[in-house]
């Protein structure tokens, strides 16, 4: 076993696969230069040295290298598409959604995409352009599987379940969570690091986890918000209401079921999530909720989300933007005092 950092056991991962499978690469902007960052976020730092042919460097250009990743991907290879911040996504919108994701469907199963994007979101200090969480416009796009994994071991075990997968997979990573140090460490940063077994494991998709069991309100969390509905759940604990609180994971597909076990046993639930409130993740499975589970329901569902609006820039501000441990608090206490 040995601690490591989301970025480090990224890193580490992504080795691991390179040296087991020759046809999984690496693309993406910076992501392999000599004595850089490698890549924003350090992930890929020094995997150049040992991977020089396979740690591609491309233009300023996600529509391009991400067609490319489209190409290689169905030709047999096994693309790591590494886009420096999440919000570039949008730019190659058209090959995500209209070819990435439809492609094996349109070709009747014939034609694998074993393709995975991944992109870091959330928050930190960067404005509108460089902060902002997509999960809830690619949960909506059949074809495409998406996780978020919150911890150092989840980022690693579902890394690898992604590039073994025949499937294109989007996996978010929050910025305050990578660990980095040195130049690209970020102010605000929170623990995600975990102790790592030497031997290969695998988090499979479509598995979520219960982080904290308890009785009285499950509160579902996503990414950085994870950590935030633990803390507020040591805060709860002092007043006494014991809050479970669950790590989707993987957010398509979903596991409902362990959703469904912890609803049955709490009655309360309420979905916190960094993304705008209005079509976000939190609604989606408020929707199952309600729609699957109403007769297990004690009080309404909750949501703790963004604001409508686009992330702001100065600090202050965004610190109101973003989900905090208290706002999680208040909303529990409110949700656990209905009907009592």
């Amino acid at each position: 076993m040995k601690r490591q950092s989301i970025a480090e056991a990224l890193r580490e991962a992504i080795r691991g696969e390179m040296k087991r499978d020759e046809s999984v690469f690496c693309i993406g902007e910076d992501i392999g230069i000599p004595g850089g960052f490698g890549g924003a976020f350090t992930v890929t730092l020094g995997l150049e040295e040992d991977f020089r042919d396979r740690i591609i460097d491309t233009p300023i250009s996600e529509a391009g290298f991400i067609g490319m990743s489209l190409g290689a991907a169905m030709m047999g290879m096994r693309p790591i598409a590494d886009v420096q911040y999440g919000d570039f996504l949008l730019v190659a919108m058209d090959q995500i959604v209209n070819q990435i994701a439809k492609m094996r469907y349109m070709s009747g199963g014939k034609i694998k995409v074993p393709l995975v994007l991944r992109a870091p979101v959330g928050a930190t200090g960067r404005g509108a352009q460089h902060a902002q969480n997509l999960e809830p416009y690619f949960i909506g796009c059949p074809g495409l599987k998406v996780v978020a994994p919150a911890t150092a071991y989840d980022a690693a075990g579902l890394l690898r379940a992604a590039v073994r997968d025949d499937n294109p997979v989007l996996m978010f990573e929050h910025k305050l969570l990578y660990g980095s140090k040195g130049p690209r460490q970020e102010s605000g940063t929170v623990d995600g690091s975990s102790d790592i077994p030497d031997d290969e494991y695998i988090v499979p998709i479509g598995k979520g986890i219960v982080r904290r069991e308890g009785e009285d309100v499950t509160i579902i969390g996503i990414l950085l918000m994870m950590h935030k509905a633990l803390l507020a759940a040591d805060i709860l604990a002092k007043e006494g209401v014991n809050a479970e609180v669950i790590d989707p994971r993987s957010l398509v597909p979903l596991d409902f079921d362990l959703i469904r076990r912890s609803v049955e046993k709490t009655g309360r639930v309420m979905i916190v999530e960094e993304s705008p409130k209005t079509g976000g993740v939190g609604a989606e499975i408020a929707a199952r909720i309600a729609e699957e589970i109403p007769d297990l329901l004690l009080a309404p569902i909750r949501r703790v989300a963004a604001p409508d609006t686009p992330v702001p820039f100065t600090p202050v501000l965004e610190n109101t933007y973003r989900p905090d441990e208290h706002r999680i608090v208040q909303t529990a206490q409110a949700l656990c005092a209905y009907g009592a």
